[in-house]
């Protein structure tokens, strides 16, 4: 369920399937006149209380969730986890001394979703339905529905759920490009497992990148979201769905105002792949890229803090074929311009592979134009992107300013450990989430280049010391290689 994870004491980023149903109660409003010291006065006939009023210009929140409701629905999975056998009272857990496995009893997590066809098609976050055994769908009207994923991708987080239905109220999607920063927005969901919650914010900020992947583009919203609300709708004040509430900010688990939710825009231009084949094809152009910084545009002689910075470059790929380098700048793709970093993912991946696109490359302190034909992107690459996935086991990303901020750094530079899959050897060895590495082999990392070139360079090694940051503390470990 998790984007990004950080350890206690530091803010974490979280996906938003609810495994629990936790009840904090703090305090009941008795609806008091505290104008007496916080008890009713002693004339209350006189003081009976005047109809409310919907102030002019405000939204008509109570027409929205009217209107909505009915296409929210509640996700509910299972799926089987393992767990080791506790060791017996002679400190033994089977006759070999090592912890045997054992199923522990079925999991349980809650998401939500909504309606997109009448035949019953709903879409969702891909963290709710992962590793799902058995889907229960439940409507407004109290129908529990077995669900099917027919449709998923997990690099934007989505998926498709089928339930057998006819006739089912249907969410319009909105355009999410025409939203604007500062304009009122609702969230329904089910967040800790409380069916069809209707909360109200606005879209605080667009364009967010919060270290997800090489597709971030969040709306940040401070609409109430919390664990639950994942794959529930993001609404504007035409009823219109223009995001999916994926992710939220905070240091305790609960909504602190800092939510996320994927642009609808983004979900549009995948649905149909995802609904006649079940899986995205990606085009893919073989270059790793980072972000331009005031100093990189200084040095490079650019005159905007813009575009695309190449790293590296495949070899034999489409980048290298059309004559692209390390250190090119990369300002426009197929006629539109890369403003940010992350632009140029995004544009590689909706291109259809073998089309040709034109290229507005800097080099040398002038531009020049390269044509590319785009291959297909296959899942053990990367379309275009600022982070590394090696065969330890260990996916890193280059820290930019958002995840600086999140690691509680005063300075954006380096690179974190996002993800460690079970049972490899960065696993074995001890690696987390959240690790930032300092040091390989005595050698400083200071951004994701200097990671590549000293892994490559320890390839042949047997073993790698590493120099890693955990919370306020630095530890050596040690990465052993399997002969």
């Amino acid at each position: 369920m998790k984007l990004l994870t950080l350890k206690q004491n530091r803010p974490w980023i979280y996906g938003l399937a609810a495994s629990s149903l936790i009840f904090l109660l703090i305090g009941l409003g008795l609806g008091v006149d505290t104008s007496h010291g916080g008890f009713p006065s002693g004339n209350t006939a006189a003081q009976e209380p005047k109809p409310m009023t919907i102030a002019q210009g405000l939204p008509n929140f109570v027409a929205l969730a009217k209107k909505l409701k009915p296409e929210v629905v509640n996700i509910s999975t299972t799926q089987t986890i393992k767990q080791l056998d506790a060791p017996n009272a002679f400190g033994q857990s089977d006759r070999f001394g090592a912890p045997s496995p054992r199923e522990q009893l079925k999991q349980r997590s809650l998401g939500s979703g909504f309606i997109i066809e009448p035949d019953g098609l709903i879409l969702t976050n891909y963290h709710v339905v992962d590793n799902a055994e058995k889907i229960t769908v439940r409507l407004l009207d109290g129908r529990e529905l077995a669900g099917k994923v027919v449709g998923k991708d997990q690099k934007t987080d989505i998926a498709l759920v089928k339930i057998s239905a006819q006739d089912l109220p249907i969410a319009p999607l909105g355009d999410s490009d025409r939203l604007e920063v500062g304009e009122w927005v609702m969230a329904i969901g089910n967040p800790f497992g409380l069916d069809n919650t209707v909360t109200s914010g606005i879209v605080s900020a667009k364009d967010r990148q919060i270290g997800a992947g090489p597709y971030d583009h969040f709306i940040q919203t401070d609409a109430s979201i919390n664990p639950g609300n994942s794959g529930g709708p993001l609404v504007n004040l035409q009823g219109e769905i223009v995001g999916i509430d994926t992710a939220i900010f905070s240091q305790s688990g609960g909504n602190i105002g800092i939510g996320f939710a994927i642009p609808i825009n983004l979900v549009k231009d995948l649905l149909p792949q995802l609904k006649s084949g079940g899986k995205i094809t990606r085009g893919w152009l073989g270059v790793s890229i980072q972000g331009i910084t005031p100093d990189l545009a200084a040095s490079l002689g650019l005159d905007q803090v813009k575009g695309a910075l190449v790293s590296s470059v495949v070899h034999d790929g489409p980048a290298e074929r059309a004559g692209i380098k390390a250190g090119d700048v990369v300002l426009e793709y197929d006629g539109k311009e890369i403003n940010h970093a992350n632009d140029l993912p995004f544009l590689v991946a909706g291109t259809p592979a073998g089309k040709t696109v034109s290229l507005s490359v800097f080099r040398d302190k002038r531009a020049t134009t390269l044509a590319a034909a785009i291959g297909q992107l296959k899942e053990e690459e990367v379309v275009a992107s600022n982070t590394e996935k090696g065969e330890l086991g260990l996916t890193v990303e280059e820290i930019n300013p958002e995840i600086a901020e999140s690691l509680g750094l005063s300075r954006a530079h380096g690179v974190v450990i996002t993800d460690v899959e079970t049972d490899s050897m960065g696993d074995e060895a001890g690696f987390q989430p959240g690790d930032i590495v300092r040091e390989i082999n005595r050698k400083p990392i200071r951004d994701l280049s200097d990671y590549k070139k000293t892994m490559a360079s320890a390839a042949q090694s047997k073993s790698i010391l590493f120099l890693v940051q955990r919370e306020d503390n630095t530890i050596f470990l040690a990465l052993r290689k399997e002969e």
